[in-house]
């Protein structure tokens, strides 16, 4: 059973858009990948977080965070197909109490672009179902998940991060401004029906845009989406006819190879005659070709773009992460001392249930033995036994319950093995927290 958490990833500060991209995991190959990954040696519990900002692998292990690291890199290398040389610089490896800290954070916004946009928590709550669906997450991830989840709501509630956040779709929206004197006459195409791509659409509504075009390969969604905007179902095959009608395009379609490319942009600018054409890239991988940006009167950005502009929006955000991080060590805390207790509490348990089973065996040996004991010598002999149990249990259980992991985490396995303790696997994945 996992004893520990290993999380092996990149995100927007460690690695560029381009790397990201190239080691996302599509939605719809998630469930394999669980499976793939879960076969990997050292790895009892998987998830993955693989959003336009971030691909991290979660690994639950009671093997060496080291040994675990190493078998996920060279998985990533054979399954994304991507050279070790090129993500190893931008990888990194947390376990153990840095591994919760950083989940708990990553769910709390407070490692994101934007600090306190609240689409994470929703996409580690879409990814860690798909983890459970795929009978990859175990009693180690289950918890760590969904203590995530509670800490992000303390975040939210208990402090003003939320309130003082800009998001990445605000701020998309904002630079449209930089582009367009008015947003009155503009149209705008979302390319997929990325949430994402949907906010920054309301965004940009709310600050007067005209008419919204929508397409996405399944033409329903795209008809449903037009609908909720008010405005016309594109279908996806015909994206490049209705292209030129776009003064401002959103794109946050899956897809493995870019959508828009320089040569169609080309074909579109006549047809415009040089109209300015702002794109938007929200998708990982990219859906616009970055080459489309070397154009006259295209402006294109990307996430990485968004985050550099992002960073200018700071202030509030940064006192109120303060009171967010301190939120985050105190459930650090008790999900160490949680993860302490999958073997501390079964252990003393199983100990106080031999050492009982020999005193009471022992007993009845001695009471047969007196056949004319008096009732009250038989309680007497009964008070006495269990009272030697008691003291000669008191140190090593009040050592046990100090001294668990992460302090000494071979303590109890080391008690198991001295007394010979057997635990039934369904105790050793019981919630500690519920005993007591």
């Amino acid at each position: 059973m996992a004893r520990d958490l290993c999380i092996v990833g990149v995100n927007h500060r460690t690695a560029p858009v381009a790397l990201r991209e190239r080691l996302a995991f599509p939605a719809d190959g998630i469930a394999t990948a669980l499976g793939e990954l879960k076969a990997v040696p050292g790895v009892q519990e998987a998830a993955i977080v693989s959003t336009c900002n971030r691909v991290e692998v979660v690994t639950g292990t009671s093997v060496p965070a080291a040994m675990v690291a190493a078998q996920v890199e060279a998985y990533l290398t054979r399954v994304r197909e991507v050279e070790r040389s090129a993500f190893a610089p931008h990888l990194y490896v947390h376990h153990g109490r840095d591994a919760i800290r950083h989940l708990f954070r990553v769910a709390a916004s407070l490692d994101s672009m934007v600090v306190g946009e609240p689409q994470i928590l929703g996409q580690m709550k879409d990814q860690y179902v798909a983890a459970a669906a795929a009978g990859t997450s175990g009693p180690v991830l289950h918890k760590a998940f969904h203590r995530a989840f509670t800490v992000a709501k303390r975040v939210r509630t208990e402090t003003g991060i939320a309130s003082k956040s800009v998001s990445v779709a605000s701020v998309a929206a904002d630079l449209t401004r930089t582009i367009f004197e008015t947003l009155e006459d503009k149209t705008v195409m979302l390319v997929g029906a990325g949430k994402m791509s949907q906010l920054v659409a309301r965004h940009l509504q709310a600050r007067g845009t005209g008419d919204i075009m929508v397409t996405t390969r399944t033409f329903d969604h795209a008809a449903a989406l037009a609908h909720a905007f008010g405005g016309l179902a594109i279908p996806f095959e015909r994206l490049a006819e209705y292209l030129k009608h776009a003064d401002i395009v959103i794109g946050s379609a899956g897809a493995a190879d870019h959508l828009v490319g320089p040569q169609l942009v080309q074909e579109v600018l006549r047809a415009r005659k040089q109209r300015p054409m702002f794109f938007i890239d929200l998708a990982v991988p990219r859906n616009f070709d970055p080459a489309i940006n070397d154009l006259d009167n295209v402006y294109v950005y990307d996430m990485d773009d968004l985050a550099r502009t992002s960073a200018d929006h700071t202030g509030e955000r940064e006192r109120e992460a303060l009171r967010a991080e301190a939120i985050v060590e105190d459930e650090v805390e008790r999900f160490v001392r949680w993860l302490a207790g999958l073997d501390v509490v079964p252990t003393i348990v199983a100990l106080r249930e031999k050492l009982e089973t020999i005193r009471r065996a022992e007993l009845e040996k001695a009471l047969t033995a007196l056949q004319d004991a008096a009732p009250r010598h038989r309680a007497l002999l009964d008070a006495l036994t269990s009272s030697i149990v008691n003291k000669i249990l008191h140190t090593p259980l009040a050592s046990l319950k100090r001294e668990g992991a992460p302090d000494d985490p071979d303590l109890a396995a080391s008690v198991r093995r001295l007394f010979d303790l057997e635990i039934p696997a369904a105790r050793l994945t019981d919630d500690p927290e519920e005993e007591k």
